[in-house]
């Protein structure tokens, strides 16, 4: 079992900006108006299970309908790119549904989907491709904790960066992952016609 702290970092960046914590503050925020309060500690413990759960399971079951990690790396470097177009040019290509369930507003729909949602297991597959388990398990963990941080500060953050602030971040997270969708392709699709 070996660390990379360059894997680990980048792993970490590319979950960042896939999950967008900091983006998500307004929808947050809202959650939280309306049911009264986000359980953080919760709502972070539940996006962990459900990461890591997919990060070992998710690759067992696509193996077990005969597809290889190599194209199911090239199909999540598509929806990682339409996740960041939809960052960086500030349109909506996806349909969510925010559904509010007032006991359940911590896990429903905030630790999912909103966390660990469609994007999220599709860049853990496609990452897993690229990097070493460990290190990916590293990175879960460290967004977990920014996940955690956030979720129990977000008024302070929104007052700190301001609307212009997190426009600004969500915009940089994009073409960040922008260019590791097209990392991803490349480096996967090869894989696709030698084998």
């Amino acid at each position: 079992m070996t660390f990379d702290l360059n894997q680990i970092l980048t792993a970490s960046l590319v979950l960042f900006a896939v999950i967008d914590i900091i983006g998500n503050v307004p929808i947050i925020l809202d959650l939280k108006q309306k049911s009264g309060k986000i359980n953080a500690e919760k709502a972070s413990v539940v996006s962990l299970l459900i990461m890591v759960g997919f990060l070992f399971v998710g690759e067992r079951i696509i193996n077990f309908i005969g597809i290889d990690v190599y194209s199911f790396a090239v199909a999540g470097s598509l929806v990682i790119l339409f996740i960041a177009l939809e960052m960086v040019l500030g349109v909506k290509l996806f349909r969510e549904d925010h559904t509010l369930h007032p006991d359940v507003a911590s896990i429903v729909p905030l630790a999912f989907p909103l966390i660990a949602g469609a994007g999220s297991m599709t860049t853990l597959i496609a990452i897993r491709a690229e990097f070493d388990l460990p290190n990916v398990l590293v990175a879960i963990v460290i967004n977990i904790i920014i996940v955690y941080l956030v979720l129990r500060s977000t008024k302070t953050i929104e007052r700190v960066l301001g609307a212009g602030g997190i426009a600004v971040l969500k915009k940089v997270f994009g073409i960040i992952l922008l260019a590791m969708a097209v990392k991803l392709f490349t480096s996967n699709v090869q894989h696709l016609f030698t084998s």
